[in-house]
């Protein structure tokens, strides 16, 4: 395989160690991307303001794809280039369909000032962006991401009946091993993302290599060229992939990404 024309990624679990931080293997890989010429794009299901703990390691890289597609985002001048929210009237349609069928789902929207919450819905972040509200606050704006909660043994089987109850209403998808379950307006996954900011460095979609571990990265797979799934990605994850490269803390993205600039013929 020769260079890919721009390299795409997912964060948490695959570019970024258990640990959160970005290693020198990596980081040397992608100062190799840049002094070649290739674009490096990060694709994540993290707001905007959860790249902060990330660009301290990598530095702006170019437009960032977050919140699974609905955000494209430029680091550099702290501007959204594009996005694609649920309306406030979809994401009441959405609750409102969930919580007939499971009655003990808890509701959180990210939105463009951070994140509102039911009361039951399990908080992991503490800042002021983060504030609890009854489920019609929680809907009341557009949303670049409606958030479920349901304690479910099977968060795959979770996902799937929920697919199947907004299917051609939303988006419905999985980023952690937990039943936590992301949902974007129908037609926004990480692949329409990605297409924009392909668009914009005029490259298409064969030319691109992308990195993934969970099934959001599922869809990226689906429209890139040459997908690489992470030894530690989930097994349908591994199972759509061209290729599995080494874990994540073992920086299995630079270990590949060597491999195909060391083996790319010199221009």
């Amino acid at each position: 395989m020769t260079a890919p024309a721009l390299v795409a990624s997912d964060l948490d679990g695959t570019l970024l160690r258990t640990d959160r931080t970005v290693g020198p293997r990596t980081l040397g890989t992608l100062d190799r991307l840049r002094e070649q010429g290739i674009p490096f794009v990060m694709v994540t299901g993290r707001p905007i303001r959860w790249l902060a703990e990330v660009l301290r390691f990598t530095g702006p890289r170019g437009p960032v794809v977050c919140s699974n597609g609905a955000v494209v985002y430029d680091p550099e001048s702290g501007t959204v280039l594009d996005d694609r929210p649920l309306r406030p009237d979809l994401l009441a349609e959405v609750a409102e369909r969930l919580r007939a069928e499971y009655p003990g789902v808890a509701f959180a929207a990210e939105t463009a000032d951070g994140l509102a919450h039911e009361p039951a819905y399990p908080i992991r972040e503490v800042s002021p962006a983060v504030r609890v509200a009854d489920l019609p606050r929680v809907v009341a704006e557009p949303a670049v991401k409606l958030l479920a909660w349901l304690d479910h043994p099977v968060p795959t089987q979770l996902a799937a009946a929920m697919t199947d109850s907004l299917r051609g209403v939303a988006e419905v998808t999985r980023s952690s091993e937990d039943s936590l379950i992301e949902i974007s307006a129908a037609g926004v996954t990480k692949a329409t993302g990605l297409a924009r900011v392909a668009e914009r460095y005029e490259v298409a979609p064969a030319d691109i290599v992308a990195f993934g571990d969970m099934p959001n990265d599922l869809p990226m797979f689906a429209y890139v060229g040459h997908s690489v799934a992470m030894a530690n990605a989930e097994p349908a994850v591994r199972a759509a992939a061209h290729t599995v490269t080494t874990s994540n803390d073992d920086d299995g993205v630079a270990q590949y990404l060597t491999g195909l600039l060391d083996a790319a013929p010199i221009a």
